[in-house]
C-alpha cells in the first residue's frame, strides 16, 4: 500500500510539474488571489477578441502574472488563418527583437565569468572593428549631399552594444541617410549572410554616429551575439539553450521549431499585395546566421519564466542565472544626459527612449525613469520590449507583474498600448 501511495504521490508531482511548465508558472486559484480583478480581465479578453473579428490579428495568446503566479493566461482567434486552427495557449511565436534580451542575460553571464569586461573594445574579440571611421553628410560646391569620413574618437565597447550606442544603425528603418544607404548596399539584412560575413560586411561601413554620442536602434546585438560566440567557442543558439532555457525549464525557445511542433506555429496574415505571410520567415528550419537581434520563436509560458527570473532578481526555482545586482544594473538607465536620441522605428510600436517621454534605456530594454511624462500606464522602474512580428512584453517590479503580448501582425503599437491600459485598469490591490 505504501508503494503504491508512493507512485500516486510521483504521478500527482509530474503531472503538477508539467502544469507549471506548462503555463509558465503556477497558477493563481484566480485573479484576486494577486490583486487582479476577474470582471474587469474581461474587458481585456472582449478587446482582444473585437480586434481579431477586425481582422486585425488571426489571433493571440495574452498572459498575465502577478507575485509569482499566472493571474490571466487566454487565448483568442487562429493560429493560422490559412487552416483556421484554434489558437492553442502553447503556440510558438516569432520574437524578433524580443530576442535581444536573451543576448543581452548572456552577456552579462560570461561578464559574471569574467570572460569579458563591459567596458572592453569589441575590437578586442571582433578585429574587424578597430579604427572604424565616422560618415558625415556635408554639401558640396554643387549643393549635392556627400558622405565624408572622420576618425571615431574613441571605439564602440561592448557597454555600447548593449545600450545602442556603438555608432551603428539599421539600414531598413527610420529616415534614409547616406550611411543607411551603404547599409543597404552591402545588404546587411540578407538572410544568406553567415555571421562572420556580416561583420565582414558592416565593418567596412562608416559608422553613423560617433561612439557613445548617440542613442540609435541598431544591429548592434547582431554584433554582440557574434561577439559571444567567439568568445564562447559555441554557436549562439547554443549559448542561450545551454545558458539560460535549460537551466529555466524553457521548453520552446531556440531559432527553429522541431518538425514534431510545426502545427503549434503562429502565422500571420497573408499580405494581399504580395501575397506572402506579414511575419515571413520560415521558422521551420535553423538561420544560415543566428542573430542576436532577432529570430528566435518561443511560448508565452517560455517567455515568462524567463522574465520571472529577471524579476526575481536572476533567480528562479532555485536557479540562479544572474546575480541580482547584474539584473540591477541592466535595468537601470545607463543613457547620459548628453545622448542625442534617433527617432524611434514605428514598426517597433514603443516610444524608445527619450527624457520627453520619461524613458532611458538599460542593457536590453526601455526603462521608465518617470511618472508623468509618458501617455501609457506603468511604473518607474518598469522595463520592457517589442517585436516587429507583434509581439510585446513588460516587466513592473513595482507591481510585481509580467505582461506578456503574443500575436503575429506587425506594426502593432496601438494594440500593446491597448494591453497596457487593459492590464493596469485590472489591478486592484
Amino acid at each position: 500500500m505504501h508503494s503504491i501511495m508512493q507512485r500516486a504521490g510521483f504521478a500527482v508531482l509530474c503531472l503538477l510539474s508539467f502544469t507549471v511548465i506548462a503555463q509558465g508558472l503556477p497558477r493563481a486559484k484566480n485573479p484576486e488571489e494577486v490583486g487582479m480583478s476577474s470582471e474587469r480581465l474581461k474587458r481585456l479578453t472582449d478587446a482582444f477578441k473585437a480586434e481579431v473579428s477586425k481582422g486585425i490579428m488571426p489571433g493571440a495568446v495574452l498572459l498575465v502574472a502577478r507575485r509569482g503566479k499566472v493571474a490571466y493566461y487566454e487565448t483568442m482567434g487562429v493560429r493560422d488563418p490559412q487552416t483556421n486552427d484554434a489558437m492553442p495557449l502553447d503556440a510558438i511565436f516569432r520574437l524578433a527583437s524580443m530576442t535581444k534580451p536573451f543576448v543581452s542575460v548572456a552577456t552579462m553571464m560570461l561578464a559574471e565569468e569574467g570572460k569579458l569586461v563591459l567596458n572592453d573594445p569589441v575590437s578586442r574579440y571582433l578585429p574587424a572593428f578597430k579604427g572604424m571611421q565616422v560618415g558625415v553628410e556635408q554639401k558640396n560646391s554643387a549643393g549635392q549631399t556627400t558622405l565624408a569620413l572622420e576618425p571615431a574618437r574613441r571605439e564602440m565597447t561592448i557597454h555600447d552594444l548593449l545600450r545602442h550606442t556603438a555608432g551603428l544603425t539599421y539600414g531598413q528603418f527610420g529616415a534614409k541617410t547616406l550611411v543607411k544607404t551603404e547599409y543597404d548596399k552591402a545588404a546587411i539584412s540578407s538572410a544568406e549572410l553567415t555571421a562572420p560575413e556580416f561583420i565582414a560586411r558592416l565593418s567596412k561601413i562608416p559608422l553613423a554616429h560617433q561612439p557613445g554620442t548617440t542613442w540609435d536602434y541598431s544591429v548592434a546585438t547582431d554584433v554582440l551575439g557574434h561577439l559571444l560566440e567567439v568568445i564562447t567557442g559555441q554557436d549562439l543558439d547554443t549559448i542561450l539553450r545551454e545558458r539560460i532555457s535549460k537551466p529555466l525549464g524553457i521548453r520552446d525557445a531556440g531559432f527553429s521549431v522541431p518538425q514534431a511542433n510545426h502545427g503549434r506555429i503562429a502565422e500571420s496574415h497573408i499580405d494581399k499585395a504580395t501575397g506572402q505571410r506579414l511575419a515571413p520567415r520560415n521558422v521551420q528550419v535553423p538561420p544560415q546566421r543566428f542573430g542576436g537581434g532577432g529570430g528566435m520563436v518561443a511560448t508565452a509560458s517560455d517567455y515568462v519564466r524567463f522574465c520571472q527570473m529577471l524579476l526575481n532578481g536572476g533567480e528562479l526555482d532555485g536557479v540562479r542565472i544572474l546575480s541580482k545586482h547584474s539584473v540591477t544594473m541592466m535595468t537601470t538607465n545607463h543613457l547620459p544626459a548628453s545622448t542625442r536620441y534617433t527617432p524611434h522605428i514605428i514598426t517597433q510600436g514603443a516610444a524608445g527612449p527619450s527624457p520627453d517621454v520619461g524613458q532611458g534605456w538599460g542593457l536590453g530594454f526601455v526603462v521608465r525613469t518617470d511618472q508623468g511624462k509618458n501617455p501609457l500606464p506603468g511604473s518607474v522602474g518598469e522595463y520592457y520590449w517589442n517585436g516587429a512580428a507583434g509581439t510585446a512584453f513588460w516587466v513592473d517590479p513595482k507591481e510585481q507583474m509580467i505582461v506578456i503580448m503574443m500575436v503575429q501582425a506587425p506594426a502593432q503599437q496601438r494594440l500593446r498600448a491597448l494591453m497596457r491600459h487593459l492590464v493596469y485598469q485590472a489591478l486592484v490591490h
